[in-house]
């Protein structure tokens, strides 16, 4: 609860020095109030509810334009169900860099992205630079997640994690971190990480993570990729991952057996001309019980100025069935103000042989109107229809205003 209130102070502090400063401060974001409808999963109840969704960037607080605030969040409010209002605060924080020309702060509720694990937290981030080629970042604070009906956090909820990273290199890029979570119950999540990328010869990027996690001394993730450029219009590549599962060590989930998961892909992009883009990959997908071979191909047709097809298939076979999926999306531009589109997923797949082959299916049309500079208006409507439902409805109708 005090860092609760520490947070609400200092959010307060931001907007009032926003407002004391409104004389040179530039603001920019956008509002966007949406209805949208859909069939609750949980319930099966159907649901409504508007909602507004507000971005927003401040600049220009000071003489050198070091400090900025950035924030993002939401209200709905249900008008079906009788759930009332909900709000979800996404981030909201002041960024002060180049202090000393070594440091940048980061101060409020923000997303910390380290190779060793990431949160959303109720704190600070602070990154030494400039010292040489290693520059440092150390992040902490109260660990946010959400629930269904909002924000579920409690008191002793708290991640942190310190990460070293190279500096200056125009070439390469990479991190060691460490990330560690607690909860009610101690320590949640101990793991470390790293991250690397590197280009050679203008035309070759290799590139890979890995993610350790202490606490069941396993690699929960590797990662490790190339990507060959030949020429501007064509971009191969290759990759090779391996997951296994973990839970927080305070979850009873824990101690639940889990399988390794490993996936080898390779796939080429190819543009021929400014009207014609394909696609093709492959992907052998290895179980603990069995493995599975993936085929997709697809490309991306402007047949006239104003039209753009998306055109992809693909097939599955092996461990966990079969499956043959389609999809055709159209988007046509009436005039430079208005857009209309369509689309088909079709997907016929066989999960067990006792149930036989079964279909699924999801058809939407949308539009999008440019009112102005600053305004516009969009609708999106999907009808789902699958072995659960005969129909599932949903949609949206959204007004944004940019400022």
């Amino acid at each position: 609860m005090a860092f609760k209130r520490m947070f609400c102070l200092l959010t307060g502090a931001l907007m009032l020095f926003t407002s004391s400063a409104a004389w040179s401060a530039e603001i920019h974001g956008r509002s966007s109030t949406q209805f949208i409808w859909f069939n609750d999963i949980y319930t099966g109840n159907k649901q409504a509810e508007f909602g507004e969704y507000l971005s927003l960037s401040v600049t220009k607080l000071d003489k050198d334009n070091k400090l900025t605030v950035q924030g993002y969040g939401r209200i709905t409010q249900d008008v079906r169900n009788g759930q009332g209002m909900n709000g979800r605060l996404y981030y909201l924080y002041g960024d002060y860099s180049n202090l000393f020309d070594k440091l940048d702060l980061r101060l409020g509720r923000q997303f910390v992205n380290y190779a060793a694990g990431s949160a959303l937290i109720d704190g600070g981030k602070i990154e030494l630079k400039n010292v040489g080629h290693l520059a440092f970042s150390v992040m902490g604070g109260r660990n946010v997640y959400f629930s269904l009906d909002g924000e579920a956090t409690n008191d002793r909820d708290f991640a942190w994690g310190v990460a070293t990273y190279l500096y200056g290199y125009r070439n390469t890029d990479a991190e060691l971190s460490y990330f560690m979570k607690l909860d009610n119950d101690g320590v949640a999540r101990d793991q470390l990480g790293a991250t690397f990328k590197h280009h050679l010869f203008n035309s070759l990027k290799v590139y890979g993570n890995t993610r350790f996690d202490m606490a069941s001394e396993t690699f929960s993730e590797v990662l490790a990729g190339v990507k060959y450029f030949p020429n501007v219009d064509l971009v191969l590549t290759g990759e090779w991952y391996q997951s296994y599962p973990t839970f927080d060590s305070t979850s009873i989930y824990s101690v639940f057996a889990v399988s390794r998961y490993q996936e080898g892909v390779f796939r080429a992009d190819y543009t021929i001309n400014d009207k014609i883009n394909v696609n093709a990959g492959y992907s052998r997908q290895i179980y603990e019980d069995g493995d599975s071979d993936v085929f997709k191909i697809g490309c991306r047709i402007r047949p006239i100025e104003n039209l753009s097809l998306n055109l992809s298939y693909d097939y599955q076979d092996g461990y966990g069935g079969n499956l043959n999926g389609a999809i055709a999306e159209a988007f046509y531009d009436i005039t430079k103000q208005i857009e209309v589109a369509a689309g088909i997923h079709y997907d016929v797949y066989e999960r067990d042989r006792a149930t036989g082959e079964e279909t699924a299916r999801k058809y939407w049309m949308g539009g999008k109107y440019k009112i102005n500079n600053k305004m516009s208006a969009s609708v999106r409507v999907e009808d789902n229809v699958n072995a659960h439902y005969e129909e599932d409805w949903a949609g949206r109708v959204a007004f944004n205003y940019d400022f």
